[in-house]
Parts: structure tokens; sequence; C-alpha cells
């Protein structure tokens, strides 16, 4: 019979892998509780949260939210790093801080969106520009061609209306 205290960390963790848009689980052995507190003060702005699990509460939250595949990435000593709005922020933050700080802690993989990655995966989201920026990028690929459509045709009646300005002075001239 599972006790109340365990019941309830099941249910928080259930209902923070079901809000997750991506998850990383990461080894935490080596890292002081001041390192830890560090690593969530580091991650909150990109609004991201670390939290150590056991590994069966883990794959049993997984299987309760219905993500069974998040189950995969929770292996020995876990610390769950989950996002829950822009997935690319959280794993920019967690990596940039690990290299500021020479954190030696090994990624053991991660969950993105019902798809597990692996630990070279996740680093290659680390090195993706945020969400904004590659909306904001496509945005400005498609209004390039407009822009460039508009000036045509801006620049074809400029034109006609100096060949005509010309040739109403050329009659004016002529009498």
């Amino acid at each position: 019979m599972p006790t109340p205290r365990k019941e309830a960390m099941l249910a928080d963790i259930k209902e923070r892998m079901e809000r997750a848009s991506i998850a990383v689980s990461a080894d935490y052995r080596g890292l002081t509780v001041a390192q830890l507190t560090e690593l969530r003060r580091a991650l909150r702005p990109a609004g991201a949260e670390v939290k150590v699990v056991k590994n069966t509460l883990a794959g049993m939250a997984a299987r309760a939210a219905g993500r069974d595949n998040m189950a995969e990435i929770v292996q020995g000593p876990t610390a769950l790093a989950i996002g829950f709005g822009d997935p690319i922020a959280p794993v920019k933050a967690l990596t940039e801080h690990l290299r500021a700080r020479r954190l030696n802690i090994e990624i053991h993989g991660g969950w993105l969106e019902g798809k597990v990655l692996s630990r070279e995966e996740v680093e290659s989201l680390a090195s993706m520009p945020p969400k904004e920026q590659l909306i904001a990028d496509v945005v400005g690929k498609l209004q390039s061609p407009l822009y460039n459509f508009a000036g045509l045709l801006q620049s074809t009646f400029r034109n006609f209306a100096g060949l005509v300005e010309a040739r109403a002075n050329q009659l004016e001239a002529a009498g």
C-alpha cells in the first residue's frame, strides 16, 4: 500500500509530465545542494523546473500521464529538467549553465513532445535559435519576395509616369 506522501509525489510528477513540452534527464551525482539550487534558479526564467525523481515513481507517473516513452530517459540517479513552454529555451539554459559553471553532469537523454531524444540530439537542440527567432526568420523570408514584387511594381509605374511626363514636355516644347 503506497504512503500518502508517495501518492502526492506521484501526482505532482504526473501533473508536471502531462504539461511538459520537453524533459531532459541528467545524472545529478556530484552536485552539492547549493549547485542544484543554482541550477533550478538558472532554469526558472526559461520556463523549466528541475526535479530529482526516483526512477520507479517517474516511470509510474509517465505511464499515468499517458507518456510511456518518457520513462525511457530515466536511468540511474536522475534529475529531470521539465520545460513547459518553448522547448528550446530550457535545453539552452541547461547546457549554458552546465558549461558556464563547468559542471560535469552527464545528460542521459530527453523527451520532446512524444519523441525520445539521445544525448546528442539534446545537445543539438541547444544550438538551435529560440522559437521566436525561427518564426521571425520564416516570416522575413516570406515577406522578402512580396517586398521585391511591390518594389518592381512601383518602379514600373514610376518609369511609366516619367515617360508620360517626358512626352508631355516634348509636346509642349513642339508647340
